[in-house]
């Protein structure tokens, strides 16, 4: 992130990926009305993608998961593999879960529908640069279904946490912040942050969106 040039923060430089063009210049009028974002590159296809995030390093990139040549979940996976220090969020009008599915493990941050207004886009592109997750109250349904299925039965890493960290993984995926989580269970929010970051490290997660499916497919959620 680059300082702003009126000192009040930072500029977020974001690249959009999306192969229809009439959504694509709309996402980057829209993005360029949101203070502190900065677009700096539009793509068509993915390929197009990976080379403007060579050049110019973003912060995020605001990916299709439906493209030419190379989709979204490769578009994703390329990122996260060549550069770690940017982040992707797939924006998509529909796709199949197992798309979805294929996305966040590639490495996609955060989840949006293409009817996503102004205020919950550049919330997702600023969780995501901060390496936190947002995920689309549909999108995250269809994600935790789709973990669901793919492992029916209850995975055995639950066996290394303790309760209470099973208790906050619970709660994670119900929805609740830290903050939330701290007064649920009469606790201070840094020893919230401590059996998270322990949850996490124990399970392999890397955010909250993989935690809720964890959750549901270790059977302790909904």
């Amino acid at each position: 992130m680059a300082d702003s040039p009126d000192g009040a923060g930072v500029t977020l430089r974001v690249v959009l990926a999306d192969d229809q063009a009439v959504v694509r210049e709309g996402l980057v009028t829209l993005l360029g009305l949101l203070p502190g974002v900065e677009v700096v590159g539009a793509a068509a296809d993915g390929l197009a993608a990976l080379d403007l995030v060579a050049r110019h390093h973003p912060d995020v990139v605001l990916v299709d998961l439906r493209m030419p040549r190379c989709d979204g979940v490769e578009t994703t996976e390329r990122i996260r593999a060549g550069h770690p220090g940017t982040e992707v969020v797939v924006l998509t009008t529909y796709a199949d879960d197992e798309s979805l599915l294929a996305a966040l493990r590639a490495g996609a941050r955060g989840f949006l529908t293409k009817d996503a207004d102004a205020e919950a886009i550049a919330r997702a592109l600023r969780s995501a640069a901060a390496g936190q997750s947002t995920v689309d109250g549909e999108l995250q349904r269809r994600l935790v279904e789709a973990a669901t299925r793919s492992t029916p039965k209850r995975v055995k890493e639950i066996e290394g946490l303790t309760a209470r960290e099973i208790e906050v993984l619970r709660l994670i995926a119900a929805g609740l912040s830290n903050t939330e989580i701290a007064r649920t269970l009469v606790v201070s929010e840094a020893t919230v942050k401590t059996h998270v970051n322990h949850l996490f490290a124990k399970a392999g997660l890397r955010d909250r969106a993989q935690a809720v499916a964890f959750a549901y497919r270790a059977g302790i959620a909904g």
